[in-house]
């Protein structure tokens, strides 16, 4: 196969696809949502038979048991799958949307459609069930997509791809407006990210070292974050029952995901009351602390390197640092966070304001778990990733996220003067 050739085919098609998709309705684009949800149901047997062989090989391959779950489709995953789809067809369809319209003393009106971004190409590792989650957040919202998963699901990713075109078939819309490339070389993935005339946005979901090889690498505007070194303050003013319940839950609710906390910092006044309960409930769930010197005055932890503050530990680990005031907390903000999410425990409503002003990240939070970063939690319905990126999209990106406005103006044979 020539792999440079076979991508620029995906790539036409999927433009071509595009230009169908920009005018189907919300009806069809629901109806295609709901056959594809039919389908997997259907066709269950199918994919766990083909999953399986996905999984045959991983084991042969030496993948760790982590890995291996995530790979797995059972028949909780794929009606998981298929709810997630008719979630997807019950939210509102943002294509269309016409906003700030306005007069202007010419006559003519001007304001903003929702249109949108055209075709996107994602790029994930294992996990199948973003193939059904990304077809299905960028038909909603109006876009062709070229999938590209990790070639230790090549099997699972090619039965779900056929369950797709099916329901879009069946809703009356081209097949070729979700593809999933095929070739398992890791050239494609260099052409993907280097076709601007047929890709508008790449998505990469995965480790860091992924996020980061796109990111250098392409050519075609990329939407991501590489990091998530969340950060929970707890201010001299806060209230010590919210400070402790948030803290323990943004650490440990879940530990292998974006959003958890990673270093906790806490106002110096407030350390010797708080730490200790805290130090306790975290070792109690198997949590590694390592702090400052005077965290390790006040607790069992070990020091706390410069290295700890720049790590993501997806794990249960946690660096903790006393800091002076709410200044100090925001400027080791400033210095360490990979301006994913952060948040303040205080019952001062102007330190509140304060910090929701000065700190710079797609999330700033008040009183509440970083846990809560996600496009679920948000109202979203459903994300397609984080981006702590600026421009365009920034925070969980729903299906909002994967649009963009034009102008457009209205007139009655207007001239200008």
């Amino acid at each position: 196969m020539d792999v440079k050739q076979y991508m620029q085919a995906l790539g036409q098609a999927a433009r071509l696809a595009a230009r169908v998709l920009v005018v189907a309705t919300s009806e069809q684009k629901n109806a295609a949502l709901l056959a594809m949800a039919a389908e997997l149901e259907d066709q269950s047997a199918f994919l766990k038979a083909e999953n399986a062989k996905d999984l045959a090989a991983g084991r042969a391959k030496g993948l760790d048991a982590a890995m291996l779950e995530r790979l797995a489709m059972t028949d909780k995953t794929i009606a998981q799958m298929a709810e997630g789809l008719r979630q997807i067809a019950g939210l509102v369809d943002p294509i269309g949307e016409i906003t700030d319209l306005r007069y202007r003393p010419s006559g003519i009106q001007v304001g903003k459609m929702r249109v949108p971004l055209g075709v996107v190409g994602i790029i994930y590792e294992s996990r199948p069930n973003v193939t059904i989650d990304a077809a299905a957040l960028c038909l909603k919202s109006g876009n062709a997509a070229i999938l590209r998963g990790g070639s230790e699901a090549a099997y699972s990713n090619r039965a779900l791809a056929a369950c797709i075109q099916s329901g879009l078939a069946q809703a009356g819309l081209p097949e070729t407006a979700v593809q999933v490339v095929e070739t398992t070389d890791r050239e494609a993935v260099g052409e993907l990210i280097a076709m601007p005339k047929f890709v508008d946005v790449i998505i990469p979901r995965g480790g860091k070292s992924l996020i980061e090889r796109i990111s250098e690498g392409a050519r075609v505007p990329v939407i991501k974050h590489l990091d998530g070194i969340c950060h929970v303050y707890i201010d001299d003013q806060a209230d010590k029952e919210k400070a402790v319940r948030v803290a323990l839950n943004a650490k440990t609710h879940r530990y292998g995901v974006c959003n958890a906390m990673e270093t906790l910092l806490i106002a110096q006044s407030r350390a010797a009351e708080i730490l200790p309960e805290l130090a306790a409930l975290y070792l109690q769930k198997g949590v590694e602390l390592r702090g400052c010197e005077q965290t390790c005055s006040l607790i069992e932890a070990k020091p706390a390197s410069e290295q700890d503050w720049q790590t993501e530990y997806l794990a249960p680990i946690l660096s903790i640092r006393v800091v002076v005031d709410m200044t100090a907390a925001i400027e080791h903000i400033a210095a360490y966070s990979s301006g994913h999410t952060e948040s303040i425990i205080t019952e001062n409503i102007t330190k509140a304001r304060e910090f929701l002003a000065r700190v710079d990240s797609s999330s700033v939070m008040v009183n509440a778990s970083t846990r809560f970063a996600d496009g679920f939690e948000y109202g979203l319905g459903a994300e397609i990733g984080i981006s702590t990126d600026k421009f365009h999209a920034r925070g969980p990106v729903g299906l909002e996220g994967l649009t963009s406005q034009k102008y457009i103006v209205l007139g009655d044979g207007h001239i200008r003067q």
